[in-house]
């Protein structure tokens, strides 16, 4: 049997949810979650709770998309991930957000192709950057932290003849 699975969150403790369990309630959700903390955390408990007692064929019902995540791709992520379990998402106030239908599932569709395209875009912006930068002679990455100086004195103390220290005898009958 399919049930509604409601999820409430407000980003801090002196924050009210009230207007999102009225509404949640009113949708007919069976059980309400509700979270006091930011949506930028993963390990929300209650969040994590409602995760578990969702079932194949239950439609998860918030408030508005923001509660679910901070970004776009998080929040893509996380309908795509309850898709696989056969798990729906419903928003109370982005009306066309509803993967239970064919326009709402085209809408998150159009979601992922931007948020890729997003991805795509800043990869070749940042490997723009990065060739300009070598053109201009510069290198990426960290700073050495073994100077010229100090890789000498190293490579001279691995060569045996020049190590100044005196060699270890070896022990009996292991050639020298």
């Amino acid at each position: 049997m399919a049930d509604k699975i409601g999820y409430a969150r407000v980003s801090t403790a002196d924050q009210n949810p009230q207007l999102q369990l009225d509404a949640l309630e009113a949708e007919g959700c069976l059980k309400i979650y509700t979270d006091k903390a930011t949506g930028t955390r993963a390990d929300r408990p209650e969040w994590n709770s409602c995760l578990a007692d969702l079932r194949p064929g239950d439609t998860l019902v918030i408030w508005r998309l923001d509660r679910l995540g901070r970004n776009l791709a998080d929040l893509i992520n996380i309908v795509n991930e309850l898709g696989a379990r056969g798990v729906a998402v419903r928003s109370l106030t982005n009306g066309l957000v509803d993967t239970t239908t064919a326009l709402g599932k085209l809408v998150f569709g159009l979601f992922a192709l931007l948020a890729e395209y997003e991805a795509a875009l800043i990869k070749e912006r940042t490997q723009a950057g990065l060739a300009a930068a070598r053109a201009r002679g510069r290198k990426g990455g960290r700073k050495p932290k073994m100077t010229p100086e100090l890789i000498d004195k190293v490579s001279a103390c691995t060569t045996p003849a020049a190590s100044p220290w005196p060699r270890s005898p070896s022990p009996a009958g292991s050639p020298p």
